[in-house]
């Protein structure tokens, strides 16, 4: 297999709870370690810019993928292995997604929502079989699930929609479960 690649969703912000950022650090260093790819929103501030930075210290490679309108404003980071600048944000995650093997979601707002459900949907509909991790630091993540859970006892998603998210508490948790791909 090919060097194995993880599109890590998170935060153009740091959020409140300094744990956020000591896990984007962690997750970094350790997608370099394991000899991965980092496919993430090629922004250079918040947990983006932390788990991107903590990658490129530890030697790993980086691929990153930002729309022209977010260059100033998430502070487009030129320093990558790979830059690309796309029109949209569309095309933003649709780039990020065809060049992972999986997907982790660190502690985000909207946006990183968007790109958990728009990868979470695609799996309900057979449209990949990709791992999608919710790396869930200090329950950032348990009104989501909880969420995912109401709309499955609602009966608006089959009960395997809960199937296709791993939720893990920690990094080497999240590692553990990506590295079974290999």
């Amino acid at each position: 297999m090919a060097t194995l690649s993880v599109c890590v969703f998170c935060g153009s912000r740091s959020g409140v709870d300094p744990a956020y950022q000591e896990a984007a650090l962690a997750l970094g260093q350790a997608i370099a370690a394991e000899g991965w790819r980092l496919v993430y929103g090629a922004g250079d501030i918040g947990l983006m810019g932390a788990v991107a930075n903590a990658t490129q210290a530890a030697g790993g490679e980086t691929f990153g993928v930002i729309p022209t309108h977010l260059l100033k404003h998430e502070v487009g980071k030129t320093d990558l292995t790979r830059f690309i600048v796309t029109e949209n944000m569309h095309e933003r995650k649709k780039v990020m997604f065809m060049n992972c093997d999986a997907v982790v979601v660190l502690p985000g707002g909207a946006g990183s929502l968007d790109e958990f459900f728009e990868v979470l949907t695609w799996r309900q509909l057979a449209l990949h079989d990709k791992p999608i991790v919710l790396l869930n630091i200090n329950g950032y993540w348990d009104p989501l699930i909880a969420l995912v859970d109401h709309v499955i006892d609602q009966g608006f998603a089959d009960a395997s929609l809960r199937d296709f998210i791993s939720i893990e508490a920690d990094v080497n948790s999240a590692i553990s479960k990506i590295s079974a791909l290999e």
